[in-house]
This record gives structure tokens, C-alpha cells and sequence, in this order.
């Protein structure tokens, strides 16, 4: 007997090739290419991780068409030459031996290919100064360079780079190849008229900037042969307002519906930072964000096949996207980065074993370090390799091992000790597990960070382990049960500034006030402007309270840093609620009904009224809680994890937590 998700499930042939199901992964980067950009071992065991997990199609992201002309990225994949034949069939050949379709995202950057690693400028439909570009070179110190113009011998030597690029695909064993003709990439370079400034046949009317569309579309076809899959990639709305809108997508898509199998539907420029958001979606933003696009398109041309992508968050929405008819695929990317197993737990009815994606972009920042593919919740990716199939060695003995602190680090701890053989006890001081998630998970607006909370707790319950709850794990009780290795998770608390007025009774901490745990009044301070500060002014101006924030940084740049991604959104709706927010501004006393801070731009105090003072001035790690456990077991066999060594996200956490369970 089959799922519950009849739809998903249902397979489908196009052109005679076999998708078992209608999930794909969506194309992420993973950093794992060779130096001159060859498939690696690495490469292949990363990819066969999606395919064994039950994907119908496994994408690689940004795969370039020409490597020496066309890279942004650290090790990208380079299809110029027939020397990437070899090296491909083995990418290929893992995904077809789970019945999966190995698949590329061809492209080629243009405008914004990095001068740094090319070594030459680049190329475009028109000499325009990308923003990339612009950022480059102010942060080098020198004046932007252009690109360069392409004449009608070099479209021709591009639109052949394409079909060659997929040809070589086809020779590898694949099936099916995603030529990406959106976000601000070279195709769109030309489609757009945010883009394209050219006089000539390639220019002006949308039926002149679609032509290297058409052409590129054609070469690969003619390369290939009628039994390949061509799937395009195409931003349904650009967003931004001089860029391509959606009524003249349908205009163009018009144009080159018969040459494509698969039309996947994105939205935004990944060369416009302020439009990044609409194709890499972060944990404010609407889920399945893109799929009225598809709809809309669908509707329109009822025989194309389309395939919808953005937080698409696990199969449950997939299902009810693929049954109402709006798309007839479906792409993930960091939901299956997040657990890879996603389409098997939810076929054998193990939903509750998901892991979910946070949308917090610590896989997307990864990248910008620039370091191999990871992801906050999922420590074995880009590790596999070290961890084959996604598993840690049986321990060659087991031991009693102690975990204190149920919060993210404690909890992956415990789970990988439990993979590993142990015999494991969890210390939890409060009465839930989830650690700084639980405060951080109650704003209306972090659904994501919820699933993730009722993931950790259903795992803690379902836990081979003794789970001890309002429990404070002393010296003295560690030391009585001797055990063999202690994990210390014991994460960290609110930094507490030592100013007059600080322990009044109408001081607390700002996610206490969210939770519930502690009243408020009606006029409400918040000191600090960070992610958590910033949150809970939303929440509690949304709930009817006057709210200001004082923040002694004299901007928000800050906020890149702690958001998630979101600070844009966070800033958006700062202005749109009409929250003060008070710069170089600091806290030097509170009052009974007022604060006093200082101006640190001028030698001025300032008074605001307030009848709440709610603390968000970060955290700071419990150094002398985790220091007096240190020597409650052979100390080598005593590791300090997450927020206990620097308070940070939950990525950080969990990986060092991972660490030290794996090899215990």
C-alpha cells in the first residue's frame, strides 16, 4: 500500500524519461568541485544523499558554461570542455542507481562574473556596471569596469557553449538539464529590460531580447536530441521596478513554450542584493512564496509542465500545491538540505522524524565565507565523507555519558550519542526542551522556528535515553553517577549592564515579556536593537503597546549579523509600525517611570518615558557553570559545546554539539 500523498508520488514521463515522483531538489552551490572544476568524490557524496532520500531529480547549482569566463563562486563545476565528461558520469550514475535524475543548472553568469577569479571582464548584453561590481570595487578602492558589450560572433560562440555544456550532460548519463534563463543571469541579461540597452536584433522589443533565449534554447535541442528533458529556469517577476513584471513574463514565456519540457518558476535577481530575498526567502517571508506565480502560469498555458520552488517547506505542501493543480513539480532546496530524507520519512509515514529547514541562510552564508555547503540543522552535510550515508560509527564500547542542557546543542548531542551506542542522560533544569528556541519561537511571525522546537521535543520523547526534566545537573550529582563522558550544553544567559536603577522589579528580560512569563505596561523600552530586541518590538507594538528602542550603534548594520537574513524585513516593518528607534543611544540609569541615556555622538543625556524596560543586549556564555563541571569525568572525556564556549545560532551550536558526540 502506497502514501498518503498520492500526488507527490505519482511518477511522470517526459520525452521517456522516468521522474518517480514530483520532488526535486532545487539547485544549491555546494563548494565541493575541484580546483579547475572537476566532479570530486565529495561532490558525488553529497548528491547521493538526495537521490537515496527519495528525490525525483538532484540539481547542481551555478554550473558554468565556460569556467575561465563566467564564475562568481568558489569551486564551481566547469562544463567548457570534454574533460568533465569522466569525472560526471559518476555524479550521474549515484543518482540513476536510486532512480533519480542527475541534473545541472547551466548557466552563465555575464554582468556578474567576478573579475577576481576570471582574470578578464565581463560580458553582457549591454556595457553595464553591475552592483556586484560596484561592490567590488569600492571595496577595492578603484573605479567600476563595465561590461563588455557582446557582438553577434560572440552570441554565436555563447549560444554554442550552452548546447555544448548540456551535450557533454547527455554524454555523461543524464537525462535532463536545467539551462537557467532567470535571476539576473546572462539569458535574462538579455530578456530584461532592466538589462539589455541594445539597438540592434537583440535588443529593444521583447521579441528581439528574447531571441538569445530562443537561440540558446534551439542549440540545445538540436545538440541533444528529442529524448533529453530541457527544463528552464526563468524569474516569473524580477521585482525590481525596472526589471522584467510578470504580464510581460507571460509575454515572453509565450515565445519559447515549445521548447522547453519543464518551466521552473522562480522570481527576483541574484545581482540586485535588495531582490535577492525573492528567490532565497528568509524566515519572514511567506511560504511557498512563488507558487501563485506558477499557478498563474499554469493557468495560462494548461500543457506546459511546470515545477513551483520557495519555501516549499516539507511534502504536506508539496502535496496540496501538485493536487490543486497550481504546478506539477516541485522544488526544494534547503528543506532537503535539512534533511535529505525528507520524501521517504513522509512515504513511510514518519513525518514527525523530519527535520525542518529554519530558513535562517546559514547554508547561503556559508558560501560567502567562503566554506563547503553546510546547513544549521543538519551537521552531516558537506560531511559526508566523514559520516557515509549520513550516520556516525557504532561506538567500539559503550559508555554512560551525561548531556546537560536540552536546548539545540544538548539535544543533537544526545541524538548522536544515541546513534552511536551510548547509554546517555539528558539534564534539562526547566520543564521543556528547546533551550533559548522555546523564547525564541512564541513571535507570530517564526513558524519556522516552532517546527523546529516540536521537532527537538518529539525527538527528546522518542529518545532511547533517560530524560531528566527540571533537573539541575550539580558537581555533586555528576560526580556521584561517574560517568564515562559529559557533554556541556549548558548554553548562556542574558548580559545584565551593572547601572543604577537595573534591578528594578519593572526590568527584564525582552523575551520573557513575549513569553508571557513576566506583565508589562503599556509604554515600553527595549535597549538593545538586535535580532532578539528587534522581535520583540514587533511583536509587542503588534499587540497594541508604544514601544522605542534605544541602540547605541549608530545604524543597524549590526543586524546583517544576527537576523537571519531578515533585516531587511526587520527594518521594513520598524518604519511600517512606526516603532522610534533611538541611535547612539545608551542606557545609563532607569527610573520608575522613565529611563535616562546618554547620546553618544553628544554630550547630552536624554530622558524617554517608560513604565517596562525590556533588556535585549545579548547573551553571555555560563562560563562558571560549564568550569564547574569540567572535572566531573576524566577531563578528557568532558567537552563544552555551543553557547557555553560563545554565544551564537543555532548552527554553531549544533555542529560543535555534533563534534563532540561523534567521537565519543
Amino acid at each position: 500500500m502506497g502514501s498518503k500523498y498520492t500526488h507527490v508520488f505519482e511518477h511522470m514521463r517526459i520525452r521517456g524519461v522516468d521522474f518517480k515522483n514530483r520532488i526535486f531538489l532545487a539547485p544549491p552551490s555546494p563548494n565541493l568541485a575541484s580546483e579547475d572544476g572537476k566532479v570530486t568524490a565529495q561532490f558525488v557524496d553529497m548528491f547521493r544523499a538526495f537521490a537515496r532520500g527519495g528525490a525525483a531529480a538532484v540539481n547542481v547549482g551555478n554550473s558554468m558554461i565556460d569556467y575561465k569566463e563566467a564564475r562568481d563562486e568558489e569551486r564551481q563545476l566547469d562544463l567548457s570542455s570534454d574533460d568533465i565528461i569522466l569525472p560526471l558520469t559518476r555524479y550521474a550514475e549515484a543518482c540513476l542507481a536510486f532512480g533519480c535524475q542527475p541534473n545541472l543548472e547551466i548557466n552563465h553568469n555575464g554582468k556578474d562574473s567576478d573579475f577576481r577569479k576570471t582574470g578578464r571582464r565581463a560580458i553582457s548584453a549591454s556595457p553595464i556596471i553591475s552592483s556586484w561590481e560596484l561592490w567590488r570595487s569600492g571595496m577595492e578602492g578603484r573605479e567600476p569596469v563595465p561590461a563588455i558589450e557582446m557582438d553577434h560572433a560572440k552570441i554565436n560562440e555563447i549560444v554554442n557553449k550552452y548546447g555544448m555544456a548540456a551535450l557533454r550532460c547527455k554524454r555523461a548519463g543524464f537525462n535532463m538539464a536545467m539551462i537557467h534563463g532567470g535571476h539576473g543571469n546572462l539569458i535574462s541579461q538579455f530578456a530584461s529590460p532592466l538589462y539589455n540597452k541594445r539597438k540592434d536584433d537583440y535588443g529593444g522589443s521583447l521579441e528581439n531580447r528574447t531571441r538569445f533565449t530562443i537561440e540558446a534554447l534551439d542549440k540545445v535541442r538540436e545538440l541533444c536530441g528529442k529524448d533529453f528533458v530541457i527544463e528552464f529556469r526563468v524569474s516569473a517577476d524580477e521585482i525590481h521596478p525596472d526589471g522584467m513584471h510578470f504580464e510581460e513574463t507571460l509575454k515572453y514565456i509565450d515565445m519559447f513554450k515549445d521548447k522547453v519540457d519543464i518551466l521552473h518558476v522562480s522570481a527576483g535577481l541574484h545581482g540586485e542584493f535588495q531582490y535577492m530575498r525573492n528567490w532565497w526567502q528568509n524566515f519572514m517571508m511567506d511560504r511557498m512564496y512563488n507558487v501563485h506565480y506558477a499557478e498563474k502560469i499554469k493557468k495560462a498555458f494548461p500543457n506546459l509542465i511546470v515545477c513551483t520552488v520557495g519555501s516549499i517547506m516539507n511534502i504536506q505542501m508539496a502535496e496540496e500545491i501538485i493536487s490543486s493543480g497550481k504546478a506539477d513539480f516541485v522544488a526544494m532546496c534547503r528543506p532537503l538540505l535539512a534533511d535529505p530524507e525528507m520524501p521517504r520519512k513522509y512515504a513511510l509515514g514518519k513525518e514527525d522524524d523530519h527535520r525542518p529547514c529554519l530558513r535562517c541562510q546559514y547554508c547561503g552564508g556559508r558560501l560567502m565565507i567562503p566554506a563547503v555547503l553546510n546547513c544549521a540543522v543538519n551537521p552531516y552535510l558537506g560531511n559526508e565523507r566523514e559520516f557515509p550515508d549520513g550516520k556516525v560509527k557504532k561506538a567500539e564500547k559503550t559508555k554512560r555519558v551525561a548531556v546537560v542542557g536540552g536546548g539545540p546543542a544538548g539535544v543533537q548531542a544526545m541524538l548522536t550519542l544515541i546513534d552511536r551506542g551510548h547509554d546517555v542522560t539528558l539534564y534539562e533544569m526547566t520543564d521543556k526542551i528547546g533551550g533559548l528556541v522555546v523564547p525564541g519561537s512564541v513571535h507570530p511571525f517564526k513558524q519556522d522556528i516552532r517546527d523546529y522546537l516540536k521537532y527537538m521535543q518529539c525527538q527528546a520523547k522518542k529518545a532511547r535515553a533517560r530524560v531528566l526534566m527540571n533537573t539541575e545537573a550539580t558537581k555533586e550529582l555528576l560526580d556521584n553517577e561517574k560517568y564515562d563522558a559529559i557533554i556541556l550544553a549548558v548554553g548562556s544567559r542574558p548580559i545584565v549592564p551593572n547601572l543604577p536603577g537595573i534591578d528594578k522589579t519593572h526590568v527584564h528580560w525582552a523575551p520573557d515579556a513575549c513569553t508571557g512569563k513576566v506583565k508589562t505596561g503599556k509604554k515600553i523600552a527595549i535597549i538593545g536593537a538586535g535580532a532578539v530586541g528587534i522581535e520583540c518590538a514587533i511583536d509587542l507594538k503588534e499587540k497594541g503597546n508604544d514601544v522605542i528602542i534605544v541602540e547605541m550603534a549608530p545604524d543597524l548594520g549590526h543586524l546583517m549579523k544576527s537576523a537571519s537574513g531578515a533585516a531587511g524585513e526587520f527594518q521594513e516593518l520598524i518604519a511600517k509600525l512606526d516603532i522610534p528607534v533611538h541611535l547612539s543611544c545608551r542606557l545609563e540609569e532607569v527610573k520608575d517611570n522613565s529611563i535616562i541615556c546618554s547620546n553618544t555622538k553628544a554630550s547630552e543625556n536624554v530622558e524617554f518615558q517608560a513604565d517596562t524596560v525590556l533588556l535585549a543586549l545579548g547573551m553571555a556564555a555560563k562560563h562558571d557553570v560549564a568550569d564547574s563541571l569540567r572535572h566531573s569525568a576524566p577531563e578528557t572525556e568532558v567537552f563544552v559545546v555551543g553557547d557555553a564556549i560563545k554565544p551564537s545560532l543555532v548552527g554553531p551550536a549544533v555542529m560543535s554539539a555534533f563534534r563532540a558526540a561523534a567521537y565519543i
